[in-house]
C-alpha cells in the first residue's frame, strides 16, 4: 500500500483480531481476568495496604487486552505495585506466582466458556463473506490457545486462510503483543507483505504492535456503545476506526469489493 487510510491503495489482505473483533470474547475474558486478580488482591501482601477491586473496562484495555497470560497478568500486578515471583508454566491456579495468577484466570475462562459459549458478532460472517468473494484473504490472530477451536465452533473456520493462536506462538517462540511478531507470522503465511496488508484490532496493544509491524493500514474497531475507546485507539495509531466490520468493508473496499 502506498499511503494510508482508506483512500489509499486496497490491501492485498487482512489480519483480523479473534477476541472482540471476530469473537465476542472480550467480556468473557475480563470477567475471567476480574476473577483471578481480585482473589490476590483481597489478600495483599504484608504492607502492600488495601487494593480496590480489579476494573474488568479500564484496567482490562489498558493492562491485559490483547497480550498472552502471562504478559497481562505481569502487566497488571506490576501496575499495582505486587510483584510476584514468575513461577513455572505449569503452576496451579493460585495467588503465589505470575504463572499462578494466569492458570487462575484460564481455569475461570474455560469455566465461563463451558456455562456461555461463545458466538461470532452478527457483522463478522457477512463481511469475511464479501472479503473473500473479493478475493481478499484473511488471517485471525489471537494470544489464546483457545482460539482456534472456538473459531471452527463458530462456524468462521471455512472463511479465513490463515489461523495463528496461542498454541502457534508458544511452539514457534513468537513474542504476544505489543510485539508484532503474531501479526507478521500471520501475513507471511497468506502471502502478503505488511505494508500491502490490514490489521484489524480493539485492543490498544495490537494496534501498537500493528504499527510496530510496519502495516499498511491499521483498522482499530469500537464495539461500545458510546465508542469509548475511539480517540485511544487514534491515539494508539489506528489510521481508521469503525464500529464494527461492515463498516470497515465498505470504508476500504466499497461497491467495487
Amino acid at each position: 500500500m502506498n499511503g494510508r487510510g482508506p483512500g489509499s491503495q486496497r490491501p492485498a489482505g487482512v489480519v483480523l483480531d479473534t477476541d472482540g473483533v471476530l469473537l465476542d470474547t472480550a467480556a468473557v475474558h475480563a470477567q475471567a481476568w476480574k476473577t483471578a486478580f481480585d482473589a490476590c488482591l483481597e489478600r495483599p501482601a504484608p504492607g502492600s495496604g488495601t487494593q480496590p477491586p480489579f476494573d474488568a473496562d479500564a484496567e482490562y484495555r489498558r493492562f491485559v487486552d490483547g497480550r498472552s497470560r502471562y504478559d497481562g497478568a505481569a502487566a497488571f500486578l506490576a501496575a499495582r505495585g505486587l510483584h510476584l515471583p514468575p513461577g513455572e508454566a505449569d503452576d496451579l491456579p493460585g495467588c503465589g506466582t505470575v504463572w499462578a495468577v494466569a492458570a487462575r484466570k484460564e481455569q475461570a475462562f474455560v469455566e465461563l466458556l463451558r456455562r456461555q459459549g461463545v458466538t461470532a458478532f452478527a457483522d463478522v460472517r457477512p463481511a469475511l463473506g464479501h472479503l473473500r468473494t473479493a478475493g481478499v484473504p484473511c488471517a485471525a490472530v489471537s494470544a489464546s490457545r483457545h482460539a482456534r477451536a472456538l473459531i471452527q465452533g463458530a462456524g468462521l473456520g471455512s472463511l479465513l486462510t490463515v489461523i495463528v493462536d496461542g498454541g502457534d506462538a508458544t511452539r514457534l517462540g513468537l513474542a504476544g503483543k505489543p510485539d508484532p511478531a503474531l501479526f507478521l507470522r500471520a501475513a507471511g503465511l497468506l502471502g502478503t507483505r505488511p505494508r500491502e496488508t490490514a490489521v484489524v484490532e480493539d485492543a490498544l496493544a495490537g494496534v501498537e504492535a500493528a504499527r510496530r509491524g510496519g502495516f499498511g493500514l491499521v483498522v482499530g474497531v469500537d464495539r461500545t456503545p458510546l465508542r469509548r475507546t475511539a480517540a485511544l485507539l487514534r491515539d494508539q495509531g489506528a489510521d481508521l476506526v469503525v464500529p464494527d466490520l461492515t463498516s470497515l468493508v465498505r470504508s476500504v473496499w466499497g461497491e467495487r469489493g
